[in-house]
């Protein structure tokens, strides 16, 4: 049986985006074995996806461990793989190339690596947006057919948060080490109260670290729903489907909620390039609209409330 293997680390927003090349390198490799390599706060989830067989998990050694990488690449020569689709195509994973080669291996590669035997040649690459990049890396590498991944596997039912028929989802969190991400909750609160005028009840979705956002929000507008730290990847899926629209910054659950097909709106700072990383779905996905501000504590909710999506 041949033996595949994706590496696709993350982080959870190019995570989400690559489910669609993981439904491509699947539909092309019919009967084969494919493993996925990722790290561990993704093993979980994706150990329920239709795409792979099995998940490893990368525990992400320092690059001068050597006595780690050794040990990767020995697991990684001994499963004995036929070709390599390195969706991740950073510094690191060209150390696994290197790592599995020095353990006498030799599958293909498709991917940026030096000596990647269908390497992605584009010098314009890194200037592409995510989901035109790995599907022209996968052209080169002989796959030409791009179904539109099932998601429903993703999707759980919301209904035990007993939410109100029409509702709107606030993401008001970011990566913590990038706070200019972040539109401020201030404006999120008066946001949430031109939602309330519009007929929907403003529901903020989060981590636990988030209910602090959660709480200014709803000192500004009471209606809104508070659910930061109590929903899993699945529930945020589940939310998604049922909701009227979504509201939030540059952040992986925007990627996952524009996936699902809601009409978004995403907030962007001169931090990140929409042009290369906004919340995309091909093929029908739904609606995605994006405002993009150098600094995002310029900008106006009551800008943000009139580009909202229809709902």
């Amino acid at each position: 049986m041949t033996s595949i293997l994706v590496i696709k680390h993350g982080a959870f927003g190019d995570l989400v985006q690559a489910f669609w090349p993981f439904a491509a390198i699947r539909a092309h490799h019919r009967g084969a074995m494919i493993t996925l390599l990722t790290t561990p706060p993704f093993e979980r989830l994706m150990r329920a996806a239709p795409w792979f067989d099995r998940v490893l998990v990368d525990d992400r050694p320092p690059w001068w461990n050597l006595i780690a990488w050794r040990a990767l690449g020995r697991r990684l020569a001994a499963a004995g793989f036929s070709r390599v689709y390195d969706l991740q195509t950073s510094g690191r994973s060209g150390r696994i190339f290197l790592a599995i080669r020095l353990c006498g291996a030799r599958p293909e590669w498709s991917g940026i690596a030096h000596g990647a035997s269908h390497p992605h040649a584009n010098p314009e690459r890194n200037r592409m947006h995510t989901l035109e990049r790995q599907r022209e890396q996968l052209a080169m590498a002989g796959i030409t057919a791009f179904p539109r991944p099932d998601l429903s596997w993703l999707v759980r039912d919301a209904a035990r948060f007993r939410l109100p028929p029409r509702y709107a989802l606030l993401v008001p969190g970011a990566a913590p080490h990038r706070p200019a991400k972040r539109w401020p909750a201030e404006a999120y609160g008066v946001l949430a109260r031109r939602l309330v005028e519009r007929g929907l009840v403003p529901v903020v979705i989060g981590s636990a670290a988030e209910a602090t956002l959660a709480g200014t929000i709803r000192r500004l507008c009471p209606e809104a729903i508070d659910l930061t730290g109590r929903t899993e990847l699945a529930d945020i899926a589940g939310l998604a489907r049922d909701a009227a629209l979504a509201v939030g910054n540059d952040t992986g659950p925007m990627h996952l909620i524009a996936a699902i097909g809601t009409p978004i709106l995403v907030l962007f700072s001169a931090e990140s390039d929409p042009a290369r990383c906004a919340p995309r779905w091909p093929e029908g996905g739904g609606s995605v609209r994006v405002l993009r501000v150098a600094d995002l504590r310029s900008l106006d909710p009551e800008t943000v409330a009139a580009a909202l999506p229809d709902a």
